[in-house]
């Protein structure tokens, strides 16, 4: 019996690793988004969502800057930094833009969140190498899969011309379940009040835009 525990102790062993490899080269099953082909729009004073929109963020020393009031992504050849949208993303980085900020509302759903906050919104760490501390932590991080996955939480953004939106993040990958398609649910208020739902018996924009 004494001859067999080292050999029952090395089996365990051996299976336990066996496990771990299978469990770090599986595929993970995540979902996918596709990148949102941008078609900017004015949304001037209207109540703006709720909108699926995804962010192609897989180009690493590239920021992909988005405007709420354009309602997409508004590229240019100073992409090296961050400073033209609300909200900027790199990888899984997010920022706010110059000028603009971020406020975690935590654990809850979008739609519940009927009011955002009017003051209390961060802005960025650094420069050469931004991060916001308000969202920077945005995701769980599988150890085994390697898999990025959003918590349920609920963001509010001041924007760079004062207005406010909502949002929370549903997806990091592109198809075939390749990293950096952050893809994100927001309604934004283009009225500048604090007010992210639409009042009783009216429609948003999007909303009657999609009937």
């Amino acid at each position: 019996m004494k001859r067999l525990a080292p050999a029952l102790a090395a089996a365990v062993i051996v299976a336990g690793a066996a496990v771990l490899v299978v469990l770090t080269l599986r595929q993970p099953m995540v979902p996918t988004y596709a990148p949102t082909p941008p078609a900017p729009h004015d949304a001037g004073p209207a109540l703006v969502g709720p909108i699926l929109y995804t962010v192609d963020a897989t180009a690493p020393d590239m920021w992909r800057p988005f405007s709420f009031h354009l309602g997409a992504v508004v590229d240019d050849a100073s992409a090296a930094t961050p400073a033209r949208g609300d909200l900027a993303f790199r990888r899984y980085s997010i920022v706010a833009g110059l000028g603009a900020g971020i406020r975690d509302l935590g654990e809850t759903r979008l739609d519940d969140v009927r009011e955002v906050p009017a003051d209390g919104y961060v802005a960025n760490e650094g420069q050469a190498d931004p991060r916001n501390p308000a969202i920077a932590s945005w995701y769980r991080y599988g150890f085994f899969t390697h898999v990025l996955s959003p918590k349920p939480r609920v963001w509010a953004v001041r924007t760079i011309d004062r207005r406010y939106a909502k949002m929370e993040i549903v997806g990091y990958y592109c198809p075939g379940a390749r990293p950096g398609c952050l893809t994100f649910r927001y309604v934004y208020q283009g009225d500048g009040s604090t007010r992210v739902v639409p009042p009783p018996g009216r429609l948003s924009w999007q909303s009657t835009r999609s009937r």
